[in-house]
């Protein structure tokens, strides 16, 4: 998918919202318990429910990865079923991969090979030949750690050198020399605020992902105030305050309502921003 097509689908659907597949055995509904792989059914129902009011889904492998074979197994049959049945969602596997440069090349050949996905997410820390590996695949996206939500953010991202470049600043700055913005996107925390000032100033056209809000308290008003572009530029990511809205059976139902409710607040910055 291209950054065209993603922003034809933005506004068709007026709405920017990734679902967060972060899909915990221990969270879902116990009643799921009973079918022959719970996380696949779960994720069906979610899906279903959800990407009428959606743009792009988000499994984060670590919840996939901690259950061994059956968790892959899940994970694989998720991407499958979103290809399948919904071709127009954009698929973001959320896994941070990012190291020397064969095996970076090995994550880049499971992700955009095997399992062609559409974007995967990357650590930065390693370097330019830790990432181009990911960048060689034509229509791909690398999305790069940049500005997280969590609170260790500030022990690292924020320190300055001396002439007072903070780090993020300099992965968005150094990064730029690897790709554009039409095939590489960034990471960066609903929490940060006018902080997205200072990354559009740098990175004015590229698409930001942005997880945090919802549970995590991010403000979606602020989001697009401060980093929304004349095309978006932004894929707002929501995780837990969405799928897991309702532990019952009725959880499907509850998790469409909620992002119903998220797509008529981006339906409206949308508007406020004359995009649609």
């Amino acid at each position: 998918m291209n950054k065209q097509e993603l922003f034809e689908n933005i506004k068709r659907k007026q709405s920017f919202l990734c679902v967060g597949l972060d899909t915990d055995i221990k969270k879902i509904p116990g009643h799921l318990l009973k079918e022959e792989d719970p996380i696949f059914a779960f994720n069906k129902a979610i899906i279903d429910a959800t990407a009428p009011y959606c743009i792009a889904y988000k499994p984060n492998l670590a919840f996939y990865e901690s259950m061994g074979v059956k968790g892959w197994i899940a994970f694989e049959k998720t991407v499958e079923y979103i290809k399948k049945n919904y071709p127009d969602q954009f698929i973001i596997a959320d896994a941070k991969r990012g190291d020397i440069g064969n095996t970076s090349a090995m994550y880049a050949r499971t992700f955009f090979e095997e399992l062609d996905i559409d974007s995967l997410t990357v650590a930065p820390y390693m370097g330019e030949d830790s990432v181009t590996p990911f960048l060689s695949y034509e229509g791909k996206w690398v999305i790069l750690l940049a500005l997280t939500s969590n609170k260790g953010s500030h022990d690292f991202q924020l320190t300055e050198d001396k002439e007072g470049e903070r780090l993020f600043e300099k992965v968005l700055r150094k990064s730029q020399e690897w790709a554009d913005d039409k095939n590489m996107m960034y990471v960066v925390g609903a929490t940060q605020g006018r902080m997205f000032e200072d990354i559009r100033r740098i990175v004015p056209n590229h698409f930001l992902l942005v997880p945090g809000i919802g549970a995590q308290g991010g403000s979606l008003e602020e989001v697009c105030r401060y980093g929304m572009t004349p095309e978006c530029g932004l894929i707002v990511n929501s995780s837990r305050a969405i799928i897991y809205a309702d532990k019952s059976e009725n959880f499907a139902q509850a998790a469409k309502d909620e992002a119903g409710k998220v797509q008529k607040q981006m339906a409206e910055q949308l508007k406020a921003a004359r995009i649609v």
